[in-house]
């Protein structure tokens, strides 16, 4: 009894400000946030995005933005928050919108709660040690995305430069980041190519 006791005294110590997404009122805490408890790191240390992901979802966007109908769609970025079920939140790092549809909903200071079109997603910043490794937590979040009302979600991982595609009723696969890849209504995506365009190596 007191073990349970001390364990949720230690759940309710963590700050809100440590909560990277919430999954049916499940934390699912931001990497490495024990270590701000800690004081061995900061919260904006934890919270930062690494230079690599910052430029690629750069890159993207930028493409995404030169290619798509820009009457038709709107990109959010920046870890927009989506909130797909009650108590329960994921951040984004690119969503693509129909137009229409977010700006009915309204553009405010809340979470989106209109489904994107499509997700695109770099690596993550979640703590990972409870779903054991990265796929177990990209498939759960990818799932609870197209459960939701998200037609394709895209995941692209530095660890080992691959890119998982998934859409609802459809094989998933993993291919490799020199793959050309559809995003949007025909609108295809090479990472590799578009990294070398600009003068990249990695």
């Amino acid at each position: 009894m007191k073990s349970v006791i001390k364990k949720e005294k230690k759940i309710r110590r963590i700050p809100k400000e440590l909560i990277y997404e919430m999954r049916y009122g499940s934390p699912i805490y931001y990497r490495d946030y024990d270590k701000v408890l800690s004081g061995e790191k900061s919260l904006e240390e934890v919270m930062g995005s690494s230079t690599l992901q910052s430029i690629l979802i750069a890159l993207i966007v930028g493409y995404l933005y030169s290619k798509l109908n820009n009457l038709k769609y709107l990109i959010a970025t920046n870890e927009i928050g989506f909130k797909f079920a009650p108590r329960s939140w994921r951040n984004l790092d690119i969503a693509i919108f129909e137009k229409d549809k977010i700006i009915k909903e309204g553009i405010d200071n809340k979470y989106a709660k209109t489904p994107p079109e499509v997700v695109i997603e770099i690596d993550t910043k979640a703590d990972l040690r409870k779903y054991g490794d990265f796929m177990n937590y990209a498939r759960e979040k990818t799932q609870d995305l197209l459960n939701a009302g998200v037609k394709k979600v895209i995941w692209f991982t530095t660890f080992d430069k691959k890119v998982m595609v998934a859409e609802k009723g459809r094989r998933w696969f993993i291919t490799d980041w020199n793959d050309t890849i559809e995003v949007i209504d025909n609108i295809k995506l090479n990472l590799d190519e578009l990294l070398k365009e600009e003068g990249i190596k990695y």
